[in-house]
């Protein structure tokens, strides 16, 4: 074989293996700090995850991952932050539901979650909780539809923007229980709860570690969660499936992503990264307490629930005509 053709001929088995991922990344992980973007500010559920995360992560590269709070705008700042970020691998992204799969069907975003960002794995989960404050009279999912449906237009919800998860949950479970909840935006969860407390809004779908506090005190009212399975640390609360509703769900989620360039074999890289510290007893017990449930996939995995959650909210943004405004 002359020189031309085994260069030829090597060039193009080296361009097979990278383009199937089985070929190790040079610098992995990178020989600087990691960055951990999340869309949201600390102290909420997303920064709690990512940083557990990012501290085990960390201990088993054997490299600092600092943990980078981009809020604003949902999070879509962070997501398109990192869309235009370094494709070495040093630069992940904490991404989440709303911004991946809801609202580029509500609103202009300037980056194609398909295109710009690239699924590493699953990240965690958690469902919302239908509360209601205890001036509504109500008691049950049951008695909660009957009074939507004997007052319709009456009823109201808050959620933490419009757009986001708990926006959706309530829109989706308007379609479903065939009633017509009015829709109350706030600009975060911290408001909503308030005015929820305070009963000028009858009620939330809540991130259920915000609610419960308020549950256990006896001040709101659950009703439902919208997960399939009742989570364990509220093993007492029905869900919306099992309450009528086979087979809704609504959750929240958040996942890792890389800018959409990156390599495949950085992103198997750090698929297998991100896999084992999910899986790692510490970090789910830890994860547990947050009500939150590790939920570790291979990338194509991921890709794939990415893409029916898009098509899922998607139909429903299309079907209940939701706008940002």
């Amino acid at each position: 074989m002359n020189k031309r053709k085994f260069l030829r001929t090597t060039t193009m088995a080296v361009a097979a293996l990278c383009a199937t991922g089985h070929v190790p990344a040079q610098d992995f992980p990178p020989k600087k700090s990691i960055t951990l973007v999340v869309g949201f500010a600390p102290g909420g559920a997303a920064d709690a995850a990512a940083r557990l995360i990012a501290r085990k992560l960390g201990e088993d590269i054997g490299q600092t991952v600092i943990v980078d709070n981009k809020a604003g705008a949902g999070g879509n700042i962070a997501h398109q932050y990192v869309a235009n970020g370094p494709t070495d691998g040093s630069m992940l992204l904490f991404g989440s539901i709303g911004p991946l799969t809801i609202a580029p069907h509500v609103m202009k975003v300037s980056y194609d979650p398909f295109k710009d960002l690239a699924a590493i794995s699953g990240g965690v989960s958690f469902p919302n909780m239908l509360v209601v404050h205890k001036g509504l009279g109500v008691k049950t999912l049951a008695e909660f539809v009957a009074l939507a449906k004997k007052k319709p237009g009456s009823i109201d919800f808050a959620s933490t923007g419009a757009g986001s998860a708990s926006h959706l949950a309530g829109e989706l479970f308007n379609q479903r229980a065939g009633i017509d909840m009015v829709h109350v935006p706030y600009k975060g969860g911290a408001p909503a709860l308030q005015d929820l407390l305070g009963e000028r809004v009858a009620s939330y779908f809540s991130a259920p570690p915000t609610a419960m506090p308020h549950v256990e005190a006896g001040k709101l009212v659950p009703l439902a969660t919208t997960g399939l399975t009742r989570p364990a640390y509220m093993p007492n609360i029905p869900t919306v499936a099992e309450s009528g509703y086979p087979g809704f769900e609504a959750l929240n989620w958040y996942a890792f992503l890389a800018p959409g360039k990156t390599s495949v074999a950085i992103l198997e890289r750090w698929n297998q990264a991100i896999v084992k510290v999910l899986a790692d007893p510490g970090v789910k017990e830890a994860l547990n307490k947050h009500g939150l449930t590790p939920q570790p996939t291979t990338r194509a995995q991921f890709s794939d629930f990415m893409r029916k959650e898009d098509a899922k909210w998607g139909a429903i943004v299309r079907e209940r005509k939701i706008t940002a405004n």
